[in-house]
């Protein structure tokens, strides 16, 4: 026994911080465990303790609380530390390896901190999960609840479930999700690419076409130019005959006038020379007897010799006339002769011209066979200034076509992938579905394992709990003097105590003190159920709300079920000790 009215606690806290190590997580505290104990004077943070484990064997630890990992001595004082495992977040599990206990169960069991002996539900939980472990695997480390919790864990971390998101269940179907959508979308662009490509060929047809009726009308337009050069020359040639008989009727009747003005001297010669030979014939008969009329007749002759030489002049003047008939007839010759070739010219242009048409006409059916003979005979019987807006209405549909073409190819363009991607997506996607399948066959793994456990689990309750009730309910009928006898076990509910009046009650509903006997009952009952070895019992004001009676009681019942153990009782009063003299236990009392 320990008595001191200061230091209890930490002295307490020291042999559990010796075995544990003192940690630097808060764990919901306002300061650590390590940071509560470093020396206000700064002097060295550190401590050594000895114990026998129950084969006998010594051990001596020495640790600084500034460092993880203590050092382990064996009776020989050698040191034996790297013996045993090493935890990255605890250090050296020496103790845990010798006794099986760790500092969790240790905490629940054989230490009882101040106002600390009534067991919160997880510290029930961790004590009876403990205790099943031990019966149903023989390993108290293996926790049914441990595992379904990282069976769960694993599940979603490794697994999802539909109400997840970005866990892996998740990723892979929204990954295939996605997958089957872009391999469904390019199926509709193949699909949509066959239909632009149908749709292509057949504007493509259409563009061939059109472009050979353009090609077709621009060689009639050039055939129709080329006819009306010959059909210019025609008329040139026509014109220009038309002048030459026009010239010709013009020098013709020149000629005609000339001829005529011929016949008229002519005429008054004959005349002239009748009227002078009959005056000369008068004249010869008359003159003879009368002058006046031989002046007369004189006047009459030199009238008629005036007349004479004027006819002289006028046969020149014919002489003239002639010579000019005689070059108009040339000339009509001369341009008769130019008419003739004119007009042979034109008959040659002509027959040529009905020539070249027959061979471009046969030209054009052999070179545009897609086009009906029917169009190249209306397009040829067509006029120029027809040609013209025929070309032009059909080079306007060409171009139509060639923009609904490009209209088509950046269409098709758009929905245009590659195969490469389209087998890249679909392995992609069977890859993800094989990955989908581990993964469900992971979920099915692990639910299995968690229908194992839970039926292996209720087994273990089935042979457990009447076992455990059954010492438990003997213990508090002992501390309690049979006030209270039957005690039952649940998950859900906890302990259930059993009245004299036969009812069931939740233990929370009874008084303190008895709350404090029963769970200090369960708390030391637990550790031969747990641990083989026989582990200290340390207890820190643990009576502090128990009367005399109830302390009398559970003194006894310690004394008497684990006098084998090491019991510590760090207490302030004199309560304590005035019952272990009353009941003639032996003990060893220090006093700081």
């Amino acid at each position: 026994m320990v008595k001191t009215n200061h230091g209890k606690s930490t002295l307490l806290k020291f042999i559990y911080c010796m075995l544990y190590g003192a940690s630097k997580n808060k764990n919901g505290k306002e300061i650590s465990d390590y940071e509560r104990y470093i020396p206000w004077d700064g002097s060295e943070y550190s401590g050594k303790i000895n114990y026998e484990l129950d084969n006998k064997k010594n051990y001596e630890v020495f640790r600084e609380f500034g460092k993880k990992n203590p050092k382990i001595y064996n009776e020989k004082l050698e040191d034996i530390s790297k013996k045993f495992n090493i935890n990255k977040t605890k250090g050296i599990e020496f103790f845990y390896e010798q006794t099986r206990i760790d500092e969790d169960l240790f905490k629940s069991t054989v230490l009882v901190e101040q106002g600390e002996s009534k067991l919160d539900k997880t510290r029930q939980h961790t004590l009876i999960q403990k205790i099943t472990n031990l019966i149903s695997t023989g390993n108290d480390n293996i926790s049914y609840k441990k595992a379904v919790e990282k069976l769960n864990k694993k599940l979603i971390e490794e697994v999802g479930t539909e109400r997840t998101i970005g866990r892996p269940i998740n990723i892979i179907e929204e990954k295939i999700e996605n997958l089957e959508k872009e391999k469904i979308n390019i199926e509709n662009n193949k699909r949509e690419i066959l239909i632009l490509e149908k749709e292509k060929n057949k504007l493509k047809d259409e563009i061939i076409i059109q472009e050979n009726k353009i090609n077709l009308i621009k060689k009639i337009k050039l055939i129709k130019e080329k006819e009306k050069i010959e059909t210019e020359k025609i008329n040139i040639n026509l014109k220009l005959k038309n002048e030459l008989e026009e010239n010709i009727n013009k020098i013709k009747k020149e000629l005609e006038n000339k001829k005529t003005e011929k016949i008229g001297i002519k005429k008054i010669k004959y005349l002239i020379f009748l009227l002078i030979s009959i005056i000369l014939f008068i004249l010869f008969f008359i003159l003879k007897n009368d002058i006046i009329l031989t002046l007369a007749v004189l006047l009459i002759v030199g009238i008629i010799g005036s007349l004479t030489i004027d006819i002289i002049n006028k046969n020149k003047l014919q002489k003239k006339i002639n010579e000019e008939i005689k070059q108009k007839k040339s000339q009509i010759k001369l341009i008769e002769e130019n008419k003739e070739k004119i007009e042979k010219t034109i008959k040659e242009i002509n027959n040529e011209k009905k020539e070249k048409e027959n061979i471009e006409k046969i030209n054009l059916k052999n070179e545009f066979n897609k086009i009906t003979i029917y169009e190249i005979e209306n397009l040829s019987n067509k006029k120029y200034e027809e040609i013209l807006m025929e070309l032009e209405k059909e080079e306007n549909k060409f171009t139509n076509l060639k923009l609904k073409e490009g209209t088509l190819n950046i269409e098709k363009n758009k929905l245009e992938i590659n195969n490469e991607d389209f087998e890249k997506i679909d392995n992609k996607l069977k890859e993800m579905n094989n990955e989908k399948e581990k993964i469900k066959s992971l979920e099915n793994s692990i639910k299995i394992a968690k229908e194992a456990l839970e039926i292996a689990y209720e087994k273990a309750k089935q042979n457990i709990t009447p076992k455990f009730s059954a010492k438990l309910s003997e213990c508090i009928s002992e501390i309690s003097t049979e006030k209270y006898q039957n005690v039952n076990f649940g998950d859900e509910k906890g302990i259930t105590i059993e009245l004299k009046n036969g009812n069931y009650v939740p233990v929370e509903n009874l008084s303190t003190g008895t709350i404090d006997q029963m769970y200090l009952a369960l708390r030391i009952n637990s550790i031969a159920e747990i641990v083989e070895e026989r582990l200290p019992i340390i207890l820190d004001e643990a009576f502090a709300y128990y009367d005399d009676e109830r302390m009398e009681n559970i003194i006894n019942y310690l004394y008497n079920k684990y006098r084998q153990n090491q019991i510590l009782i760090f207490t302030c009063s004199n309560r304590e000790e005035e019952i272990l003299k009353k009941l003639h236990i032996e003990f060893n009392k220090v006093e700081i």
